[in-house]
């Protein structure tokens, strides 16, 4: 007789086996690779060029030459700074939180120093260059860029752990958990086999909340996850739920914070589907390489009017908010997130770049 494991735990990976993730090292305390940080990066210093110039100004004219001098040299080594932070990356994150610190501060320096040679060669500085001053102009500068980068980097800490909580609360909702179960237990005699695979499909949903995250998942494992969630509720709405997936796999390497597609789905069931009573709800998920970046849009039917007023709960946004907040930690302003209804249908599209 052939044995089935129904509820049974997944076999232990071999001793040899590969680990899925790479060991983490030291964080990074600050990513200067990301185009929000560029672009604050140059603002900050133009901001402190324009109140410098200020002080040596006679007139607004006067203010504007002096203004335009100092950024020719300033900015050149702004953005050389930014790019050899970029580049050295992966190198400082091998390093002590400290030795980042003093690696950012001793490159502001040399980009300072930069800026003094760059103004020598445009001739105002070239009697007496001051080549001391640029240099601890450029540390002191590229110290308070590092501490506010070091800043938004802790503030990741806290934001994904409330997150996580908020989708293990969501996931573990009595409603779902019983219709699970109450789905699982009609199908083990019809079905053992189809009831065997709801409960494993429950189980790894469990194992995915309680186990810790990494910073960031690829789409493709947030697909695999949410696929599990959509084949425990197609059980439960049976030919009432049309689910349809249009995949790229050149999509499938983008970075997302972990447990984000799971929520938008299980929203779009919970709000286009469980309301459609007597009708066909239609969901499809749709992952598309454009250019750079990568396009994933999560669309469900509405359903009627009538429907929507005997529905006792509506949404409050919450989710929403959350992958929203989640999104712009990990890509910053790189990356769009809409929600809202489009052509009939209630549309979910986020954006982000392809690495």
């Amino acid at each position: 007789m052939q044995e089935t494991q129904i509820l049974s735990t997944r076999p232990a990976p071999p001793a040899n086996a590969a680990p899925r993730h790479a060991p983490r090292g030291t964080a990074l305390v600050f990513d200067a690779c990301h185009v929000g940080v560029v672009l604050r990066a140059v603002l900050f210093v133009e901001a402190v060029l324009g109140v410098g110039a200020m002080f040596g100004a006679a007139s607004v004219a006067d203010w504007l030459a002096q203004l335009a001098l100092l950024t020719g040299g300033a900015l050149p080594a702004t953005l050389a700074w930014l790019i050899t932070a970029c580049s050295l990356k992966k190198t400082l994150q091998r390093l002590r939180v400290q030795l980042q610190y003093a690696a950012g501060v001793v490159l502001g320096a040399l980009a300072g120093l930069y800026a003094c040679a760059m103004l020598v060669l445009a001739g105002p500085a070239a009697d007496n260059p001051p080549w001391a001053a640029s240099a601890a102009s450029g540390a002191l500068l590229a110290a308070l860029l590092v501490t506010a980068l070091m800043l938004r980097a802790r503030a990741r800490a806290p934001a994904s752990t409330a997150a996580r909580l908020a989708e293990l609360q969501s996931r573990i909702r009595p409603h779902f958990l019983f219709n699970t179960l109450n789905s699982a237990i009609a199908l083990v005699r019809a079905e053992p086999a189809r009831a065997e695979a709801v409960l494993e499909d429950l189980s790894e949903l469990f194992r995915h909340a309680l186990v810790d995250q990494d910073e960031f998942a690829t789409l493709e494992d947030e697909i695999a996850l949410a696929r599990r969630y959509l084949d425990i509720e197609q059980v439960r709405f049976g030919d009432r739920m049309r689910v349809q997936w249009v995949l790229d796999a050149r999509a499938g390497t983008a970075r997302l914070p972990p447990l984000l597609l799971q929520p938008l789905v299980e929203n779009a069931v919970k709000h286009g589907v469980e309301p459609s009573t007597g009708a066909v709800a239609k969901l499809r998920i749709r992952t598309e390489l454009r250019g750079g970046r990568v396009v994933l849009t999560i669309t469900n039917t509405l359903p009627t009017q009538l429907q929507r007023a005997q529905t006792p709960e509506s949404g409050h946004g919450i989710a929403q908010a959350n992958v929203r907040d989640r999104l712009r930690l990990l890509h910053d302003v790189d990356c769009d997130f809409s929600a809202g209804e489009h052509s009939g249908f209630y549309r979910v599209r986020i954006s982000v770049p392809t690495s």
